[in-house]
């Protein structure tokens, strides 16, 4: 790839694959774009992808306007389990957290399980006692904190199909990318139920040429190989969206639905899905601000 200033950046976010056609994103798209705008100025004044990614999706945990975090819905035990991770691309250094109850940015703590310990992922009580230990925020009153995403209905939360991830993909001024992906799973989940996004390589990835989020139903983007897939393919050669294009192929053919963000060493982007939308922000040194739902 050809080298590029050293002053140029790029950012992606995703609000999840799967919206509702005929449905007013407007207040998603405003939040979008407003941390978007803010990703993009910590950028340009030379902020780290690692730290962007990390602040970008706990904002949109705390946000209660995604299917992540605060926006979550109970799984068939009656409550909130979050997952969620987090990687570097230069050191492919990576964090994640499954099954988690109780905190408010389980984003965070996977990039705790990343910094504080040996491992990549801490799943159920174990990332409990590690989230405690280390004094991540706590939600104190369940019932009153989880919200139901605008327009949500009661119809949607008893469909196992429907889904919800939030994710951000991010270029420094360094060259350095990094990925992170957290989600509230799929409405009705059994109790214990993982997806793809707090897996390492199905669900989030970067290294040195790209940095990815997945979004859609996790069991089939999992079986379709997911966003490591998209890497190798694009590491040997084959065009970005066609790489992408691919495992969304793949994630239809297999039954499911799904979106994709990437950004590449080169400022490339892209923000596809096979779903009816998919809620997105993009901008770079070479791109101006885009935040869409449908278009």
């Amino acid at each position: 790839m050809s080298q590029l200033p050293n002053n140029t950046y790029a950012l992606a976010l995703h609000g999840g694959a799967g919206p509702v056609p005929g449905r007013d994103y407007t207040l998603v798209e405003t939040h979008l774009r407003e941390l978007a705008t803010e990703c993009k100025a910590m950028l340009a004044s030379g902020g780290k992808s690692l730290d962007v990614v990390e602040f970008a999706v706990a904002e949109m945990e705390a946000s209660g306007l995604y299917v992540a975090g605060r926006g979550s819905a109970p799984n068939t035990a009656g409550y909130v389990e979050l997952d969620a991770s987090i990687m570097h691309g230069p050191s492919r250094e990576a964090g994640a957290v499954a099954a988690m109850a109780g905190f408010v940015n389980p984003v965070r703590i996977a990039r705790g399980v990343m910094e504080k310990t040996p491992h990549v992922m801490l799943v159920g009580a174990g990332a409990q006692v590690f989230a405690k230990k280390h004094f991540y925020a706590e939600i104190r009153d369940p019932k009153s904190y989880y919200v139901l995403p605008i327009g949500v209905t009661d119809d949607e939360i008893r469909d196992k199909r429907a889904h919800g991830t939030v994710g951000a993909v991010a270029l420094d001024q360094s060259g350095a990318l990094a990925a992170a992906t957290s989600t509230g799973g799929t409405f009705g989940k059994l109790e214990g139920r993982v997806g793809d996004t707090p897996l390492i390589g199905p669900g989030t990835w970067a290294d040195d040429d790209i940095a990815i989020s997945c979004t859609g139903t996790g069991e089939h983007i999992i079986r379709a190989g997911g966003a490591v897939s998209i890497a190798c393919a694009f590491r040997s050669g084959v065009p970005l969206d066609k790489a992408v294009t691919d495992m969304l192929d793949e994630v239809k053919r297999l039954g499911g639905d799904a979106g994709v963000i990437a950004v590449t060493r080169d400022l490339s982007i892209a923000t596809l899905y096979n779903s009816d939308g998919m809620k997105r922000a993009s901008v770079s040194t070479q791109q101006a601000l885009r935040v869409t739902t449908f278009a």
